[in-house]
This record gives structure tokens, C-alpha cells and sequence, in this order.
């Protein structure tokens, strides 16, 4: 219930310039906001991402700055991305880069976005490394689908896309796509969506989320299981995004029935939140990776944390008044 209270407020400030110009200017709000966001600055997310590599995880890097709206934003952030790629490759990182297409001038129109994740898709080629593709909310899914089945159809293998379980379309769009070998990283969702397009009750999206990742791993064990490649910058076809101690378990316990090896299920987790659950998973054998957002635009990315948990918030408030 309080989740709920909290979640409306928390997700609708996500989208307020008063707000973010408000909070990103206090020190004290960067400070909480560190244990969510690397830094501001590249070089703080390869400090990260050479601290997780040392305990056997690897990284998906995320360079924050959602909704641009001019062409030069658009090209700028797609220029970043893929310095991330030349200097995470050189510096043999176990690491590769999700991208949101509304950064990529998405809201500016799909060619201009398509031009710019070729941009990306193209430094990703050079390093022979991975671009996953983020899902945003449910206006832009549709979208975000053509972008990465355009993508597959350029000849760029290596690219993969985020379903969200709270979404009713997902188990459909997931054996579309497993049909098609594409890369999933499943997700319960972090928007505000209506009723008309969302499950509204947890216990509806867990069950989702649990018949999707069964369908995604049996679908990877029917083309091949094939692991990760050994570097870990390519992640195996499915890949579990939960903190959920509850949701791991069935999914293990469902790779074990499906015969499916652990190397083919790649769970994944926020930089900041249970790493404890991240370290465990590891030390059992499986392949862990660590969504790690660095950047000066990290307000929205913040307030969808502290909306997803009430501990988040709590956090946030003991930093205050620290």
C-alpha cells in the first residue's frame, strides 16, 4: 500500500523541471543519488565497472539523458555512447551499453533517431560489443520494436531489447521475438501506465514475469543454449532483470526443469540495489550483470528508483540530514 501511495508522486515529480532543477542542484541529493548513478562523468563509471569485474560481474553501461528534443542533443548523446564503447573496449572491460531511443532523438522523429543509433550501432560493431535497447513507457514500445527489428535487418546481430512484465502486449511480443533470435532482458517495469495497457495488481505482474521468462528461456534452450560469449560483453539470449528473491527462484527452478544450463540465463540487477543477491548469484555459478547509469542527467533515472521501493525513499531522506 504505501509502495502505491508513494509510486504516483515519485514517477509524475520524475517529469518535473521545477523539480529537477530544484533537487540536482543540492548537494546533498547528488550525494543519495550516488548510491543509484556511478557519477557524472565517464571515468566514475569505469572506476565502477572495474570494481564489479573484480567480483566476477559484468556491466551493461547506461549514459543517462532521456528525451532530448533537438537534433544537436540527439547527435551529442549518440557521440557519447559510442566513446563509451571505444574506451570500454580498449580498457578490456567485461562490459557493453543499453541505450534509450528517446535519447537518441527519438521524440524528434524516428529517422533522426535511426540515424543515430547506426551511430552507436556502428562503434558497437568496431568493438565487437553488444547494444541493448531500453523500453520506455508503453507510447513508445511500438516504436522501440520496429527500431531494434531494423536494426537486426542492417546486419547488427549484437542488439538486444527490454520487455516489461506489467505490460499486457509482453508475452506476445516475447515469442514473437524469440522466434526471431532476439536478445531479451525481462523487466517488471518502472512507469506509469493506465489501466488499459498495464496490470495494475503485483501479483499479476509477478505472474507475468514468471510465464515470460519461462517462455524466453525455453525458447533460447530450442535454439541452442548458447552461453554468453567468455569475454562477458555478449549476454546469452535470456536475460533476467529482477531484484526479486522470488522471481530468481522460479527461474532457476525452471531452467533446471527446462535442462537449460546456467550459462544461457544471464540475471541482472541495478548498480546500488542488493548487491548482497548480486555477489550470491555469482558465487552459485551464474551469470550476473550490473545495469551501471552514469551522467549529469540523472534526476528522472533517480526518482523511478526511490519510486520502485519505499527503502529507496528512506535512504534518500536519511541523506538529508546527514
Amino acid at each position: 500500500m504505501l509502495t502505491q501511495l508513494l509510486r504516483m508522486p515519485l514517477i509524475q515529480l520524475s517529469k518535473s523541471s521545477w523539480a529537477q532543477g530544484r533537487l540536482t542542484g543540492w548537494e546533498w541529493s547528488r550525494r543519495a543519488a550516488r548510491r543509484f548513478v556511478a557519477g557524472e562523468q565517464l571515468a566514475d563509471a569505469l572506476e565502477a565497472i572495474s570494481a564489479l569485474n573484480a567480483k566476477g560481474i559484468n556491466v551493461t553501461l547506461d549514459h543517462l539523458g532521456e528525451n532530448t528534443s533537438t537534433l544537436e542533443e540527439a547527435a551529442q548523446a549518440a557521440a557519447e555512447v559510442a566513446r563509451a564503447l571505444a574506451v570500454i573496449h580498449s580498457a578490456g572491460l567485461r562490459a557493453n551499453v543499453s541505450v534509450k531511443l528517446s535519447q537518441l532523438g527519438l521524440a524528434v522523429s524516428e529517422d533522426v533517431c535511426r540515424e543515430n543509433l547506426r551511430v552507436v550501432l556502428r562503434a558497437a560493431q568496431a568493438a565487437a560489443s553488444f547494444v541493448r535497447i531500453d523500453m520506455e513507457d508503453s507510447a513508445s514500445t511500438s516504436a522501440t520494436l520496429r527500431m531494434v527489428r531494423w536494426a537486426h535487418e542492417q546486419g547488427f546481430g549484437e542488439v538486444g531489447v527490454v520487455l516489461q512484465s506489467y505490460l499486457y502486449r509482453t508475452e506476445r511480443d516475447a515469442r514473437e521475438l524469440a522466434a526471431e533470435g532476439i536478445g531479451v532482458r525481462l523487466c517488471k517495469g518502472a512507469y506509469l501506465e493506465p489501466l488499459t495497457v498495464a496490470f495494475a495488481k503485483k501479483a499479476a505482474v509477478d505472474a507475468n514475469y514468471d510465464r515470460v521468462a519461462r517462455l524466453l528461456m525455453k525458447a533460447a534452450r530450442a535454439q541452442g543454449a548458447h552461453p554468453g560469449s567468455a569475454d562477458g560483453v555478449i549476454p546469452p539470449l535470456t536475460a533476467l532483470a529482477t531484484h526479486d528473491p522470488v522471481r530468481i527462484a522460479n527461474a532457476q527452478a525452471a531452467a533446471a526443469e527446462l535442462g537449460l544450463p546456467q550459462a544461457a540465463v544471464e540475471f541482472q540487477m541495478l548498480y546500488g540495489i542488493r548487491r548482497d543477491l548480486q555477489e550470491q548469484l555469482v558465487g552459485e555459478g551464474w551469470p550476473v550483470r550490473v545495469y551501471v547509469p552514469y551522467g549529469a542527467r540523472w534526476y528522472p533515472y533517480f526518482m523511478r528508483r526511490l519510486a520502485e521501493r519505499p527503502a529507496n525513499v528512506w535512504f534518500f531522506v536519511s541523506n538529508y540530514f546527514q
